[in-house]
């Protein structure tokens, strides 16, 4: 019988009540990777035996804490990261990103690209993502299987839009986009995946019909299936919105009215929602991926976290990739607090987020914004062990230790100046997946 792997040192993570918890000299007992016990390493040690237990040791410059988890990413758009941000949204996906995509229909080719973004997150320390796909279903089949080749967890959607898109890259009907997205969903499902599952995802209400969006939301409820979708991320979108539903109240009408809005709905953006949207959203029970590195990139606007966390929103963070450049969560945190703290600038009455609030939006907010906080998200008796090893003192490390640096010092010097080299072990359902042999991210000729 296989040991218990118990893990002795210091972990990090997140819970109801704490948005950062530091738990020092305990164990964590992880079997058939799932968590079996969280406790005081004194109490461990009455009972630590060697036939069941496993011990692993973590120095005093190493900590555990839970994989993060990118709640809003488009896989398809990683050729385009770091480049393109020129243009304001409309212009932007009209200029790059739907010439892009529309090269997904080459198979070979979304191969090649959903390896290295896959690969990329992994290495920086997503365990979980909620990743967008493109219209073409056999990209989308077989973005799921690289993810499951690379022991990732995460949702994936068959990108639907049938609207005020570009000829080139458009579906032809509300007919067709529905019947591959159900045939999409099944065959995922019908593959039995252990941690990949499917989303629907109507790309935003403007390249989609009313008549899409209420087959889409029926499907959603049919197979109780999660839903991603982007809302209010520009001024210009959202007053395009009102002109093309003038019968809705609002932009987030527009998707209720067609029961898209669920406690497993995930809104991108949402920036410049209402009050009135906003408490719609959290008697729904839905949430919001917060976006801070593409708010700023394309100049979209500035989200405030800290309100909707006060309203009781479950918010999560989101790389969004492209329009965001960087397909690190570390840098999503970061540039949260960078966003907030603009906030403060402009009305010194507003209480800035700090390093606490952004760790729990990566982690254990993430899994509650995609719903899988049964699941995964903190160190909690029950739950998967999907974690990060974190070393500060590892070979090329570019945090520098200090005698009087508190155990938190080193979770904030973490976030502000670790990089993936920091990352040592990437666990998913107990298993450092960086140690899977996978074909090359770059095949040779």
């Amino acid at each position: 019988m296989a040991k218990t792997q118990v893990y002795c040192g210091m972990f990090v993570h997140s819970t109801k009540k704490d948005y950062m918890r530091i738990l020092q000299n305990h164990a964590i007992g992880v079997k058939e990777g799932k968590i079996v016990f969280v406790e005081e390493m004194i109490k461990f040690q009455l009972k630590a035996n060697e036939k069941e237990h496993e011990v692993i040791k973590l120095n005093n410059n190493e900590f555990l804490m839970p994989g993060m988890i990118d709640t809003h990413i488009h896989a398809p758009q990683y050729p385009n990261a770091g480049k393109g941000l020129d243009q304001g949204l409309l212009e932007w996906l009209n200029k790059y990103t739907f010439p892009t995509e529309a090269k997904f229909k080459e198979l070979e080719f979304a191969k090649n690209t959903y390896r290295k973004i896959v690969r990329r997150t992994l290495e920086n320390g997503t365990t979980t993502a909620s990743y967008y796909g493109t219209i073409h279903i056999d990209a989308c089949l077989a973005l799921c299987d690289i993810i499951e080749e690379n022991g990732q967890r995460a949702l994936v959607g068959k990108v639907n839009m049938n609207a005020n898109s570009p000829d080139y890259y458009i579906e032809e009907s509300v007919d067709v986009s529905v019947s591959e997205t159900k045939k999409f969903v099944d065959e995922v499902l019908q593959k039995k995946y252990p941690r990949v599952l499917p989303i629907i995802t109507p790309r935003f209400a403007i390249s989609c019909s009313q008549q899409l969006m209420d087959a889409l939301g029926l499907l959603a409820i049919e197979k109780d299936l999660p839903v991603q979708t982007h809302i209010s991320e520009t001024e210009d979108e959202c007053e395009m919105v009102g002109k093309l539903y003038p019968e809705c109240e609002d932009y987030l009408d527009v998707y209720d009215k067609a029961g898209l809005i669920r406690n497993k709905t995930v809104l991108g953006h949402g920036i410049y929602l209402s009050d009135k949207e906003r408490k719609k959203i959290k008697q729904k029970g839905a949430s919001i991926s917060h976006c801070p590195n593409s708010n700023l990139s394309i100049r979209s606007g500035i989200f405030n976290a800290r309100q909707c966390l006060s309203e009781g929103i479950k918010v999560g963070l989101g790389t969004d990739v492209s329009g965001g450049y960087s397909p690190s969560m570390m840098d999503a945190m970061r540039t949260a607090i960078h966003v907030s703290n603009m906030l403060t600038i402009k009305d010194r009455t507003h209480k800035p987020i700090t390093h606490r609030e952004v760790f729990m939006m990566a982690t254990y907010g993430g899994s509650q914004a995609l719903a899988i906080d049964h699941l995964v998200g903190n160190f909690e008796v029950g739950k998967e062990f999907d974690a990060l090893l974190v070393s500060l003192d590892c070979p090329g490390s570019q945090v520098d230790i200090f005698d009087d640096d508190t155990p938190e010092d080193l979770v904030q010097k973490f976030i502000f100046l670790g990089d993936n080299r920091n990352i040592q072990k990437v666990f998913v359902n107990g298993e450092d997946v960086l140690q899977r042999k996978v074909p090359d991210v770059c095949p040779k000729a």
